[in-house]
């Protein structure tokens, strides 16, 4: 089994180190190192159009011919595919090298189109460098080129030019080794062989951005940056995704104060280069027309009036300080998608001005607080490489978190650690599994209790470490409790856990402190508050009279999202911090336009505590502000200033005040590549052991609901993208054949969906692979209501 690194492929783990010569210089590089990698991390670079560092050689260019010594005499060889060996001597510049590289240049030159004017490569283009620097100057063909319709789109997002191909595969082989959605493929043979897509199979894949970022040519462009800029008119900057957990590195580039696309940065401790087409294309709402560039305040008939900061900041501090000091409830939600510095500011002011412990980033669709901040035995990412067995159990890694989907993929398929899937339907993973587990929402802690107490092959695997867990909900369905029972039976085989969650810095929204029952820097408080199902029900009761949405928009993200427009349409005064107005943010009574992703400078912690930089690239649009200049400004307000001066004294102060992040500051971060890792509780969290303390429901209804998230769905920065908009899948609800005949119901009714929660009129799809009983339903669709959490579910024809 080979080994996929940074530094190319490696025989064996241990890297014993071999002598090699190349043009004249002697260096040492691991045993079964390729050689091109080898050169190349010592200084000669070797051309190359289908070689790349994250997948396995092919050959397929041959541009990366050079000549070897041999006992016989000089051969030619190509370096992307031969590993280093002891004595090895190598000649890159030769007179025969030079020419095997040119002849390779001029066939591919044959039928590429000369186009570089109008190609969107033009300026980055490895072929056009290679040319350059490789090539013969001149061609001796003169007859006409082969021509192919231009471009075809191959998917909502990619764009194919087959003339411009020059067959590397590149692109194939990411589709079918990394990503595993083989749905671009060679068709064809001879001159007229071609890159294609299955016939009416588009290329659905959640990655296929990344084959456009890989393409050596301009054969793969995306729609979104199609056109709009040259490389040497674009600003670049590095910084981490807005939209995943994982905490991406990506390269945000701009031109005259417009982010134009996103690029992924080979990251060794998170996304190796890779990202998501969420992540990937996810830039759009930056410049979307619809941003807040004022502050607004509703009226009493329902619409909003712009207003000065000084009016709406003046109404806002007098409201809430009246609620205060007449010692009503006031509450906190959100801070989960912005800085660490925001959410700092967050729980300071939340603390010291609105004097409350009401306060959660995570929206009802969590785990504990401190089981996701303070679990003292947290993996790295990178554990994952070397476990011998992985479990997960929790969301389908492909839909909510697809760099660790890749990372898992990877370890199971090139390193050859065993997968225990446990879901309780068709997983992104399934092809890999090792073992696959089913079960019925709510039933889960019965499964565990067999886990425990058997002996099998699954539970074999689960026993043979090292064994890294990860575990989340796998829908909302399900109690959050089972998680931490299964991290407790985990820690007792002696693994280690990545506890899931939503929302891209929640880790480090809690590490400073947005918990009811954590303050900043993981401490437990002594008087813990409500968290968001408890704040909402109060809202909705009356003892909560004051709420403070931070870029949060329960009504669409809450599982219950009735209950959360009652209790915004119950509360006192609701303040709304955003960019957009939301299903939320219409039902607050003042909504303040706040800077996002791109426009302010900060940091952000990852799952696995990993806290990386983040980066302004462009202003805000309009009067924007960051939320910790607002939050300060309300203080001074309220008569309790809170002192914060900028993003960067906010750091510093982070960098004083919280345990764990003691010392980490900004210039570190710029300095440290991949970040730095706070470090973890020297105390482990207690858990829940035992599977009958897990207060988890058991259902023995006919049908229970699979109620779960997609990777594109009605969120808001999705909604406000036009690359994105369209690719949620739509309101469905699916069930077995059975089940559904029993019911009366064909492929294309429609039914009523209910729940104790919740309806909706949905549009019925039978699926052979769904398990008898169950109906699953994908969470947040356009134009549906929410369904609530209860599993229990009825489906009557329309």
């Amino acid at each position: 089994m080979t080994d996929l690194t940074r530094e190319g492929i490696k025989a064996t783990v241990g890297e014993e180190m071999v002598k090699v010569t190349v043009d004249g210089q002697e260096f040492e590089a691991p045993k079964g190192q390729m050689l091109i990698q080898a050169a190349q991390n010592h200084g000669t670079y070797i051309p190359r159009f289908c070689w790349h560092p994250r997948m396995r050689p092919v050959g397929m260019c041959r541009m990366c011919l050079v000549e070897m010594e041999t006992p016989k005499g000089r051969v030619l060889i190509t370096a992307c595919t031969n590993p280093v060996a002891d004595g090895m001597v190598i000649d890159t510049k030769s007179e025969v090298a030079k020419k095997a590289q040119e002849g390779v240049l001029e066939f591919l030159l044959i039928n590429h189109p000369l186009d570089c004017p109008v190609c969107d490569r033009g300026g980055e283009c490895p072929l056009q460098d290679h040319t350059i620097a490789y090539g013969p100057g001149e061609s001796r063909f003169v007859e006409e080129k082969r021509h192919f319709e231009k471009p075809i789109k191959i998917s909502d997002l990619v764009y194919l030019d087959r003339e411009r191909c020059i067959l590397c595969a590149r692109c194939t082989r990411f589709s079918d080794e990394v990503s595993g959605d083989p749905l671009i493929e060679f068709l064809d043979r001879g001159n007229f062989t071609q890159i294609n897509t299955f016939p009416d199979q588009p290329f659905a894949s959640y990655f296929s951005g990344n084959t456009v970022q890989i393409c050596p040519v301009g054969a793969l462009t995306s729609k979104a940056y199609r056109f709009r800029a040259r490389p040497w008119d674009l600003v670049s900057i590095e910084s981490t995704c807005p939209h995943c957990t994982t905490g991406d590195r990506i390269t945000v580039q701009a031109s005259q104060n417009e982010v134009l696309r996103f690029l992924g940065v080979d990251a060794e401790a998170t996304n190796w280069s890779w990202l998501s087409d969420k992540c990937r294309f996810g830039f759009e709402f930056i410049e979307s027309p619809d941003r807040l560039t004022s502050p607004m305040i509703r009226q009493e008939d329902g619409s909003f009036t712009e207003a000065t900061w000084t009016e709406a900041l003046e109404l806002v501090a007098s409201r809430f300080t009246e609620i205060r000091d007449a010692g009503k409830g006031l509450a906190v939600l959100g801070g989960a998608r912005g800085t660490n510095e925001d959410a700092y500011a967050l729980a300071k002011f939340a603390r010291e001005v609105l004097s409350t412990n009401n306060i959660d980033c995570q929206l009802d669709d969590g785990l504990d607080p401190q089981f996701l901040a303070a679990t003292a035995d947290r993996a790295r990412i990178s554990d994952l490489d070397s476990a011998r067995t992985i479990l997960v159990w929790g969301p389908d890694l492909k839909e909510e978190h697809p760099t660790l989907y890749l990372r898992v993929r990877h370890a199971v398929q090139e390193k050859g650690a065993r997968l225990v899937l446990i879901h309780p339907w068709r997983n992104g993973l399934d092809d890999r599994a090792t073992h696959k587990l089913t079960y019925r929402p709510g039933s889960g802690a019965a499964l565990l209790t067999r886990l425990q107490s058997e002996e099998g092959e699954v539970a074999t695997a689960l026993a043979e470490g090292p064994l890294v867990a990860l575990l989340g909900r796998t829908g909302y369905g399900e109690d959050g409790r089972l998680a931490e029972a299964v991290a407790a039976h985990v820690r007792s085989l002696g693994g280690k856990l990545l506890p899931l969650a939503r929302r891209s810095n929640v880790y480090g929204a809690l590490d400073m402190g947005l918990a009811p029952s954590l303050a900043p820097g993981r401490a437990t408080t002594d008087n813990p508050g409500k968290n968001a199902a408890q704040i909402l029900e109060g809202l909705a009761e009356g003892s909560i009279l004051g709420l403070l949405m931070v870029g949060s928009d329960p009504v669409r993200d809450v599982p219950n999202g009735e209950l959360a427009r009652q209790a915004l349409e119950q509360a006192r005064f609701v303040v709304a911090l955003d960019q957009f107005l939301t299903d939320s943010s219409r039902l607050a009574d003042v909504v303040l336009p706040v800077e996002g992703f791109a426009e302010k400078e900060g940091s952000v912690t990852n799952v696995e505590g990993r806290v990386q930089k983040v980066n302004r690239v462009v202003p805000g649009p309009g009067q924007s502000r960051p939320d910790w200049s607002i939050l300060d400004d309300l203080s001074d307000r309220m008569g309790r200033s809170i002192n914060l001066v900028s993003a960067e004294a906010i750091a510093k102060e982070i960098a004083t005040e919280v345990p764990a992040y003691v010392g980490v500051t900004w210039d570190m971060l710029d300095a440290e590549k991949d970040g730095v890792v706070v470090p973890l509780p020297e105390a482990t969290q207690p858990l829940v052991y035992l599977p009958a303390d897990t207060p988890g429901k058991s259902f023995s209804g006919e049908l229970v609901l699979h109620y779960a998230r997609t990777m594109f769905d009605d969120g808001v920065l999705m909604r406000h993208g036009p690359s994105l908009e369209h690719l949620a899948p739509g309101a469905v609800a699916i069930l077995n054949f059975d089940d559904a005949r029993r019911l009366g119901l064909s492929d294309g009714d429609q039914a009523d969906i209910k729940t104790s929660q919740g309806s909706a009129r949905l549009t019925v799809r039978i699926d052979p692979s769904m398990n008898h009983g169950l109906v699953y339903v994908p969470f947040n669709q356009p134009g549906i209501p929410s369904l609530g959490s209860d599993p229990v579910v009825t489906v009557t024809k329309a």
